[in-house]
């Protein structure tokens, strides 16, 4: 009978595109064109319409009207429903948002899958995008106060975008390899430990002092967080230990 395997072991060949990023890629751009498609319609009532607005993240306890992801108008919002933690990481507010975290999901997301492999990545990936709502919904309040035609109104606002998911993926890489130079508009070189250090300061400040309006500091900060205490969990880092210690 072979020994018993004590320890995690990555698998050990290479791809540019893995499963899970590549599944996670096309899910994105899939749920954008569903968002724009909804949008040329202009019909609000349509069913399509109706699905999106109720994937996005609403506040529990919010105003019963609030902002509409697809038409952006006020009006009577879903609520919060269970699989809006995870189903708002699918949806994002504009090309250049969702660009940004595929394109940085795939950067720092390739060399973690291929050493993690998929299922301890896919695992990873949608732990951070919960914790990042927990923590929105923690520290955000559940009403904001918008402008319309008709004056300031009391309402929900939903939250959408990966970046929670994509923040975790960060600290994960800034783990891993530390020491690994990442160029800043492909320019100037920063060591992959101080840019994630550098990101998670500045998240930590916009959020407090409410100077990145629009931006949903905390999420990413919870994205952080969890994939922070996730990763020392694996490790056996913390007072609960793993069958199966991960090493790198």
């Amino acid at each position: 009978m072979p020994p018993r395997q004590t320890s995690y072991r990555p698998p050990t060949r290479f791809s540019v595109m893995p499963p899970v990023i590549k599944n996670l890629l096309v899910l994105n751009g899939l749920f954008f064109l569903a968002q724009v498609v909804a949008a040329e319609t202009l019909a609000d009532s349509s069913l399509l319409t109706h699905v999106l607005n109720t994937l996005a993240l609403y506040p529990p306890g919010g105003p019963e009207q609030g902002a509409l992801l697809v038409s952006n108008q006020i009006g009577a919002t879903p609520g919060f429903w269970p699989w809006q933690l995870i189903s708002y990481s699918f949806l994002h507010g504009d090309l250049g948002h969702l660009l940004f975290n595929m394109f940085a999901l795939w950067m720092f997301g390739v060399q973690i899958e291929n050493r993690w492999g998929p299922q301890r990545f896919g695992t990873f990936y949608f732990v951070c995008v919960v914790g990042a709502a927990l923590i929105h919904l923690l520290f955000v309040p559940s009403a904001q106060v918008l402008s319309t035609a008709q004056g300031q109104v009391l309402a929900s606002v939903p939250t959408v975008g990966a970046s929670g998911g994509v923040y975790g993926i960060l600290l994960a890489f800034g783990m891993m390899f530390p020491n690994q130079p990442i160029y800043l508009y492909f320019l100037f070189p920063i060591r992959a430990k101080w840019l994630v250090i550098g990101f998670g300061v500045l998240q930590l400040y916009s959020a407090i002092t409410g100077t990145d309006a629009g931006v949903a500091n905390f999420a990413h900060l919870g994205g952080m967080v969890f994939g922070f205490l996730l990763i020392q969990y694996w490790r056996g880092k913390l007072p609960i230990q793993p069958d199966r210690p991960m090493r790198w």
